[in-house]
């Protein structure tokens, strides 16, 4: 009873229920007074107003980190389920990966630009945020514009998979925690990825099991939610074990969302519900911890330095060359005037690696404290405006000329 009472005493929940309250209130602001920006852009700015460096209502503390480690393993892991695999294939895998390489190299040549201007201390791990796009955040424009299901929407979708999937690979190889070089992180990735695929192969055998499967069947809606607890099992066995190989914990994570992506493939449709209940979870309860803690956790005084804020444009900028650019690949599958501005502008959003990565960057070292306030400020403003100025573009009026001007979407062909 000592115990129970002493460790009550030390662990506060306070925090985490002010988090908490914000992460209710931040959507129902945006609904309510109709801001054309996505919620997790309110959540992060109020983390800052609660947190310590503005009005002092909640710090990270113990709960608080624990939610937010969480929350960002389930934000990778429902990245992961979004992939489309069936996508990424043929002339789109083609197209894709190509854009991909031209972006990449891009980024390269803008990190090493920002190097020599000594704005910067690694230019890999700028061009590695930099090159990266934010899927999670792109679908809901494609979705709402009825682009999702077109051959166009497709190839956005999978070119902005690659740049989730390539940049937290590389994140997790170049600049994991006390990495033990390249040639021995890739004999780990090699392993780590064996051991996920020899997991697949064991799940994928035991659904095929019938006596397993009816047992699945039975469980899956009652107290027992057995799919809900196999997915959050596969999440943390995965993450424990990057972190064991000396990878990146998000890579486990990542991966434990693509492995679910690949294995359910219920065609009988028994588990619909299945996908929306991680969502609710992830989105509804542990997410919001890690976007509103990061707010919280942002160094804003550096903000105050006006060469901090010349560097929020610049950044902005940056994810606009090495994304954008890239996109005019696009332009023989472009069915309306505008698309391809408009697919560049949805590949250059992107929050979740700069926050990531520019947080692994502050913990090696290479990236500044101001830089990283000035990389999630330029995150923050990609997802605020590029959607937005990208939606107008993918709904405009479709051409009316020509014998394929109803004939709808090219498919892509392998």
């Amino acid at each position: 009873m000592q115990g129970g009472e002493a460790m009550s005493s030390e662990l506060s929940l306070t925090s985490a229920a002010v988090v908490a309250v914000v992460a209710l209130l931040a959507p129902l602001v945006v609904r309510l007074t109709r801001l054309r920006v996505p919620a997790v852009v309110l959540e992060i700015l109020l983390g800052i107003v609660i947190g310590p460096q503005v009005l002092g209502w909640a710090h990270v503390d113990t709960p608080v980190r624990v939610l937010s480690v969480v929350g960002l393993g389930f934000l990778l892991l429902l990245a992961g389920l979004e992939i489309d695999f069936d996508g990424l294939r043929g002339r789109t895998l083609r197209l894709t990966s190509a854009a991909f390489v031209l972006s990449f190299a891009l980024a390269v040549a803008t990190g090493l630009v920002l190097d020599a201007l000594g704005l910067v201390r690694s230019p890999l791990l700028i061009a590695v945020i930099l090159s990266a796009t934010s899927l999670g955040v792109i679908l809901p424009v494609l979705k709402d514009s009825g682009q999702l299901g077109t051959s166009f929407g497709q190839v956005v979708v999978a070119g902005a998979s690659i740049a989730e999937v390539v940049p937290i690979v590389l994140l997790s190889l170049i600049f994991s925690e006390d990495a033990p070089g390249l040639v021995a992180q890739l004999t780990l990735l090699a392993a780590f990825l064996a051991f996920i695929v020899a997991v697949g192969l064991l799940i994928l055998g035991a659904e095929r099991s019938s006596r397993i499967s009816q047992a699945l069947l039975a469980l899956q809606d009652t107290t027992a939610q057995i799919r809900v607890r196999g997915a959050m099992a596969l999440l943390m066995m995965f993450v424990a074990l990057a972190t064991t190989f000396g990878l990146e914990a998000i890579l486990g994570a990542f991966l434990a969302g693509a492995t679910l992506k690949l294995l359910d493939r219920d065609r009988a449709m028994t588990h619909t519900m299945f996908h929306m209940k991680l969502q609710a979870i992830g989105f509804g309860a542990f997410v919001p911890f890690f976007y509103v803690s990061t707010g919280m956790a942002l160094d804003v005084r550096s903000l105050g330095d006006p060469s901090t804020w010349a560097r929020v444009p610049l950044f902005l900028a940056a994810l606009l060359l090495a994304r954008a650019v890239p996109a005019v690949m696009y332009r023989p599958l472009a069915q309306r005037p505008g698309q391809v501005v408009a697919a560049g502008l949805l590949q250059a959003t992107s929050l979740g690696i700069p926050v990531v990565a520019g947080a692994v960057g502050v913990e090696l070292g290479v990236i500044r404290p101001e830089n990283y306030v000035a990389l999630v400020a330029a995150g923050l403003l990609s997802v605020a405006l590029f959607p937005l100025l990208a939606l107008p573009r993918l709904t405009g009026p479709t051409p009316s000329t020509g014998p394929d001007a109803q004939r709808g979407p090219r498919p892509i062909g392998p």
